[in-house]
């Protein structure tokens, strides 16, 4: 087995993909490994707006935003991790499972560390998974992430089905 030497963290920027982040950090620091905390920006969000079709500085600016964004996330979930790792941060715009596996591949990425939104029965089967999408095709090992957070709202959603009539 190779040595874990790169680290691929996607995340969403929500509080259900802290769970992957943190692990990926903690791992990196204990092997000492360098991670890529990655964030795709859904291109449908600019579809929806026809900013593909606007001038290139527009689109520029928004994802310089979405790179504010993932700064602000790091620092402020993880401060006290982030020191001693050797740490990029990267953007883009695309389609969130494809992209991750085309950066695990172009990267040479040892792992991919993903949390999972823990979705099941219709939710998952109309909204489906990117985490599972990346598990199919990814190049390297994928470690998935459940988040205590997605565990109690799956509980707290079962129970409500429980008692409605």
């Amino acid at each position: 087995m190779d040595r874990i030497k790169k680290i691929l963290a996607p995340t969403d920027l929500s509080d259900l993909s802290q769970a992957g982040v943190r692990y990926a950090l903690e791992l990196a620091k204990a092997v000492g490994a360098e991670v890529t905390v990655y964030h795709v920006v859904c291109r449908d969000e600019f579809m929806r707006y026809e900013l593909l079709h606007v001038r290139p500085l527009l689109l520029d600016n928004l994802l310089q935003r979405y790179r504010l964004e993932l700064s602000g996330f790091l620092k402020q979930r993880f401060s006290a991790l982030l020191a001693p790792i050797k740490l990029r941060q990267e953007v883009e715009l695309g389609i969130p499972e494809d992209n991750i596996v085309t950066k695990a591949k172009e990267e040479a990425m040892n792992l991919i560390v993903i949390s999972t939104h823990g979705r099941t029965g219709l939710s998952h089967m109309f909204m489906g998974s990117v985490t599972e999408h990346v598990i199919r095709h990814a190049p390297c090992p994928v470690l998935s992430i459940r988040s205590e957070t997605a565990e109690k709202q799956n509980i707290k959603a079962a129970a409500s089905m429980e008692t409605s009539p």
